[in-house]
């Protein structure tokens, strides 16, 4: 993500949910400001993603933060794309990682996703799957036609930043070349298997000398943590998942990051 996704503050926060955009655009379609639809939908989701879809279905806002966005509205409206593929190693999560030139968040990775445009459409149904659909592809390359979007989490709130996330869960069923698209932004595209991310020997706490403390994961030579970090754990958690770990192990953050 652009202008957000590793904000001190990012200890994931949700917010309800404000109608289920089960029918918003056709992945080709997306950013394309065309009116196809598409359905959200499980139906060919391999079995190892239930767990996954079922989590999207039934947690509730208040299980992945204390962070409410604010009742008013408010908010700059984001999207990112939460892709797991399956690859030699098994199931896999689409990352990419910042370029280390930009002014900030610098050489952190993230998951695709960016601010909503108009033309992305309505916030509150078919706006987060154009905007995550049609993010990815500008940052990865990704070609949308092989992506299968079968869950949609509660919208997250960056109080230290407003910016109003929505997670769009895909499955990537038929996988496309990925890689950097504008290296003035993002350094490397990669994938991380889910077995490293569930790897207590990967796995830490990353402390901020603000005081902010959240989950981190080592792994593919990157530091994952604030907002692309709580949302992978919250998953891995709500999946059934998550494997014990030590979260005395700390991994200090400097003021740049």
């Amino acid at each position: 993500m652009k202008t957000h996704e590793q904000s001190t503050e990012a200890e994931t926060a949700a917010a309800p949910r404000a109608g289920n955009p089960a029918a918003a655009v056709s992945p080709a379609a997306a950013g394309a400001g065309e009116d196809a639809a598409i359905t959200v939908t499980t139906e060919g989701l391999p079995s190892w993603l239930d767990p996954v879809a079922h989590a999207a279905r039934t947690v509730e806002p208040d299980q992945l933060s204390r962070f409410l966005p604010p009742e008013s509205g408010a908010g700059r409206q984001s999207a990112v794309l939460v892709l797991f593929g399956e690859g030699e190693r098994g199931p896999e999560l689409l990352l990419m990682e910042r370029s280390g030139s930009l002014r900030s968040h610098a050489g952190q990775p993230s998951f695709p996703g960016g601010s909503l445009d108009p033309e992305d459409g309505d916030q509150a149904t078919t706006g987060p799957l154009r905007a995550a659909l049609r993010e990815a592809r500008e940052e990865t390359g990704l070609d949308p036609h092989g992506v299968q979007i079968f869950g949609v989490l509660p919208r997250l709130y960056i109080p230290v930043s407003g910016f109003v996330v929505t997670p769009v869960l895909g499955w990537w069923r038929s996988p496309s070349p990925v890689g950097v698209v504008d290296p003035g932004e993002t350094a490397r595209v990669f994938t991380v298997p889910v077995a490293d991310l569930t790897d207590p020997a990967n796995r830490a706490t990353a402390v901020h000398p603000s005081g902010h403390r959240g989950p981190a994961f080592l792994v593919e030579s990157a530091l994952v943590w604030g907002f692309t970090a709580g949302v992978i754990d919250r998953i891995l958690h709500f999946a059934g998942w998550e494997r014990p770990w030590d979260a005395a192990k700390q991994v200090p953050l400097d003021w740049r990051a």
